[in-house]
């Protein structure tokens, strides 16, 4: 069972029906099917299967979605590639995982190029939109292939993915993804967003989390719609010509959507979910998202090594035909599967219950089977069939999951845990502050003191005491920042998760500190 299977699935039911849009090219599932295909075959034929790699590095484009399609029915693992990342980056992934294979736009073909005599282990290159000198064109590469059913049978334990982590703790890791972990996600995907008939807009990249919620739309046989950049009009655009009932974005660029003036003379009817996840919203711009776009604001939890945590659905951030409480929309909902297990463990690995603070770990289908050429990280992370995720937080007496944050995030000041993650909450609801961070500082008399880091939305609306006042109003002193620094933004990985260790590096240049 292979993660194409989903394609087959849509093929099966609606063949003749347009599985991937972009621009003025539509797709069937049909044809979808064939190019899927075609390509699995071809790395075949070449040798290429089980334990080989390959890597695709494109923009949203439903050539490069499909190759990675057919580099999985062939029993190879994908390496996804962030256009938006540095060439070196992209180096580094591509030798660290070894990859044989890549497909790619030709945009990025002086890059590619580059950096090929770097790469003894990459063997074969394939430009999805051109004919280059020395490269092999994708049309013309598997032209005689056959689009019948790739004989090769691939196994739900088989890695599907190799995938990079967000890179908020400094280190270099890549997850093992099963097929059977986007087997788990799709029955998530379906339980979280039901929609039989759904139109999902591509916006974010479809090389990470946008690529994995694509596949429960296959399987169903619905369509999707890719755009190359989440740029605010192009997105409440499409969203009113395609009538699309999905879309995923990180809450960065749902802020955006809010302050777009063109927002109001569009027409949203047709959406059923706004979904986010990859990072926290703070309540107050949440009540703001939900007031604007109404009952569709949906949002799931999860990690690389973990997909598919817990999820909150639309209904549930409406109590009695109202926006919820702040309690409930500062949740992360539920777990979504019932074969996925979710617990808080203490420090002393115990099982706690409900309401006291601890590790959230997770155990089930979606999780990753270790990190690759990393067995020490994989020990350290995989524990007994366990995820430890890293993160801290509890259930509520109704199976409500809180994370209250990061274990490396934690403020240890004057001997008293304070987690960064409620202070933001607090400073994210006062009106002149458009995004924060909070994080901790050395100080000779607390240990850590409280810092926080902000983008205000006017710079001369506010001073420094004001806002501090608000904090300690609504948090005491212990918890009250010590200090603010303005900032026109804050530093982020790839995936939009604010990346602190970077905030925090200058303070504890000279000292030791965990990131």
């Amino acid at each position: 069972m292979s993660v194409s299977d989903f394609l087959e699935r849509g093929a099966l039911v609606n063949p003749g029906a347009v599985c991937l849009r972009q621009g003025a090219v539509a797709i069937t599932y049909g044809d979808a099917r064939s190019w899927m295909r075609r390509v699995a075959n071809t790395l075949l034929a070449e040798e290429r299967g089980h334990g080989r790699h390959a890597a695709v590095w494109c923009d949203n484009d439903a050539l490069g979605f499909l190759c990675s399609l057919g580099v999985m029915r062939a029993g190879m693992a994908y390496v996804p590639l962030d256009t938006r990342s540095a060439a070196s980056d992209h180096e580094r992934i591509l030798a660290f995982a070894d990859v044989e294979v890549l497909f790619f736009q030709r945009r990025y073909a002086d890059a590619v190029l580059a950096l090929r005599p770097r790469l003894p282990r990459l063997q074969r290159l394939v430009c999805l939109d051109a004919a280059l000198p020395g490269v092999s064109d994708l049309a013309a590469w598997c032209a005689g292939a056959s689009d019948g059913e790739p004989s090769v049978e691939v196994a739900l334990e088989s890695t599907a993915w190799l995938q990079t982590g967000s890179g908020t703790s400094g280190d270099f890791r890549m997850a093992m993804m099963p097929h059977r972990a986007y087997h788990a996600f799709v029955a998530f995907c379906l339980h979280w967003m039901p929609d039989p008939q759904a139109v999902m807009l591509v916006a974010a990249p479809i090389t990470h989390a946008a690529g994995g919620l694509a596949y429960h739309v296959l399987a169903t046989g619905g369509q999707l719609v890719l755009i190359d950049r989440a740029e605010p009009r192009a997105v409440l655009e499409a969203i009113e010509r395609h009538r699309v009932t999905k879309l995923f974005l990180p809450p960065t660029v749902i802020y955006r959507l809010l302050d777009e003036p063109t927002r109001a003379q569009r027409d949203l009817s047709s959406l059923k979910f706004l979904a986010w996840s990859a990072a926290p919203m703070s309540v107050a711009r949440l009540r703001e998202v939900i007031e604007a776009f109404g009952p569709v604001v949906t949002q799931a939890y999860g990690q690389t090594e973990a997909l598919g945590i817990s999820c909150m659905r639309p209904e549930e951030f409406i109590i009695d035909g109202h926006i919820a409480d702040d309690d409930r929309l500062a949740a992360a909902g539920r777990p979504g599967l019932p074969f996925c297990r979710v617990a808080i463990r203490d420090a002393q690995g115990c099982i706690v219950g409900p309401g006291v603070d601890g590790e959230i770990c997770v155990r089930g289908d979606q999780a990753m089977t270790g990190y690759y050429r990393n067995p020490e990280a994989t020990a350290a992370v995989l524990v007994d069939g366990w995820v430890h995720t890293g993160d801290v937080g509890h259930f509520d007496d109704r199976g409500y999951l809180h994370i209250v944050d990061r274990k490396k995030d934690m403020i240890i000041s004057g001997g008293f845990n304070v987690y960064s993650a409620e202070v933001e909450q607090v400073l994210a609801a006062h009106p002149a502050v458009a995004e924060c961070a909070v994080i901790g500082v050395p100080d000779a008399d607390w240990g850590e003191a409280v810092k926080a880091v902000v983008v205000l939305r006017d710079a001369a609306g506010v001073d420094d005491a004001a806002l501090l006042t608000w904090c300690r109003e609504r948090l005491g002193g212990v918890k009250t920042p010590k200090s603010i620094d303005r900032v026109a933004e804050l530093p982020r990985s790839d995936r939009g998760k604010v990346l602190k260790r970077e905030l925090r590096a200058p303070y504890w240049a000279a000292q030791r500190r965990g990131v």
